[in-house]
């Protein structure tokens, strides 16, 4: 194992041996895996993976038990049951592991490996988003239970374009035959091969240290890294964590909102509250349509759009006094003007009151399963507008980080495709 701590420069990412599924003892591939963790918040769509395949990764990611240490051993449990029946298995030599999603639209390549850990003062590894206590400490007991890495993180860096060093070596190996080739039901096909030459496995390491990388997707579980990482004083397996990188000169990705679902509060409640302190217009659906008129009124000022009632509610033009009293004003002109950071500073902080915990506020990714939400529980979903990738990485390079599930990186890995056992290493 590598010494502790960052490259001196930048990225130290170091091969692995990846635990993978053997496609022989499972239903399909695809079936086996799973969206990352945070992303599965719906109990229809955790019981609906649960049902693909009996070995799908979702039972170690999201176990259900009566209580979060229940849970964590029961993950444990599952996962060294899968090892000892042979349905997962160790790669015989480590490997950095090339990464492809690609469909319609979108084609996506990175290296899975194991990263070395730096905090932000390092400059290495930027965060852009704040984190949620709860989430760290459950995501830490649930990795310090399995001893595994379960997921990739989503990195991002960028090169100067060419195809030289990693990218030249990536774009290499996708012509050999792949470790596999499956598709998920969402329409993406995914490759992976491994890399073991070491001659190639050089050129990867030395081509990113010269790089920094910005944290697309993983907060919370980079946040985990480093909280466990801390918990072992003897240098190891802990001071290194499973990532994705992908080079976003070559392979742009999309960055999309994440909505807020407000339990507990009607949109009435919701209007009433901010009559007078912004514009308020009903907008005509269908959905999409809706999310054209935020598009165009986020162009202008801070806009949200809420919905719950079965109509769609338009939220623009912020009163300058509320801004004033309620947004820090010791932070860049980029953040303050963030609709994330009006939403949780003005809105949630000082309108609505609500408290940011999960009892009051969920997460959702999904436009339309938010709408759907709100509409069945009498709550209020808040659909946001997407960030541009420019003003995230420039706030992360000024050391500054955006209100937590700012922004939503995509397209995800899969997760289950290859898992991290912190007992190989």
């Amino acid at each position: 194992m590598n010494s502790r701590g960052p490259a001196d420069q930048g990225l130290h990412l170091i091969p692995f041996r990846g635990l993978r599924y053997v496609p022989e003892l499972v239903g399909s591939l695809a079936a086996v895996t799973s969206p990352p963790y945070d992303v599965v918040v719906r109990p229809d769509g955790l019981l609906h993976l649960e049902s693909a395949d009996p070995y799908n990764i979702v039972r170690l990611i999201l176990p259900q038990a009566d209580s979060a240490s229940a849970r964590h051993e029961q993950a444990a449990a599952t996962l060294n049951r899968w090892l000892a029946e042979g349905i997962l298995a160790p790669d015989p030599e480590p490997a950095f592991y090339v990464y492809e999603q690609r469909n319609d639209e979108i084609l996506q390549r990175g290296v899975i490996g194991a990263l070395a850990l730096s905090g932000p003062a390092d400059g290495v590894v930027l965060p852009h988003e704040d984190v949620m206590a709860d989430v760290v400490e459950d995501r830490a007991d649930l990795m310090r239970t399995t001893e595994a890495h379960l997921e990739p993180l989503l990195l991002t860096y960028r090169s100067d374009g060419d195809a030289t060093g990693a990218t030249a070596v990536i774009e290499r190996t996708i012509h050999r035959p792949p470790l596999f080739a499956t598709t998920t039901e969402d329409g993406f096909s995914h490759r992976l091969w491994a890399i073991t030459d070491t001659a190639e496995q050089s050129v990867l390491e030395t081509d990113l240290a010269r790089h920094q990388a910005l944290i697309a997707d993983g907060h919370h579980r980079w946040a985990t890294y480093l909280r466990l990482q801390r918990e072992h004083s003897v240098p190891g397996a802990w001071d290194f964590g499973l990532v994705l990188l992908v080079d976003t000169a070559r392979y742009p990705l999309r960055v999309r909102s994440i909505h807020r679902l407000l339990h507990g509060l009607p949109v009435t409640d919701a209007l009433a509250a901010l009559t007078g302190l912004f514009r308020i217009r009903d907008i005509e659906g269908p959905l999409p349509r809706a999310l054209d008129a935020l598009a165009g009124a986020a162009a202008e000022s801070n806009a949200f759009l809420l919905a719950g009632d079965g109509g769609f509610h338009l939220v623009d033009r912020p009163d300058e006094a509320l801004l004033t009293r309620t947004v820090r004003a010791d932070r860049p002109a980029s953040w303050r003007t963030l609709d994330a950071t009006v939403l949780h500073s003005a809105l949630l902080d000082h309108v609505w009151e609500i408290p940011d915990d999960p009892a009051h506020i969920a997460y959702i990714h999904d436009t339309a399963a938010a709408v759907e939400q709100a509409e069945r529980h009498n709550a209020t979903a808040v659909l946001m507008h997407p960030v541009r990738e420019e003003v995230v990485r420039d706030l992360a390079r000024q050391g500054v980080t955006m209100p937590r599930k700012s922004t939503s990186f995509g397209p995800k890995p899969a997760t289950g495709l290859v898992l991290r056992s912190l007992l190989l290493d």
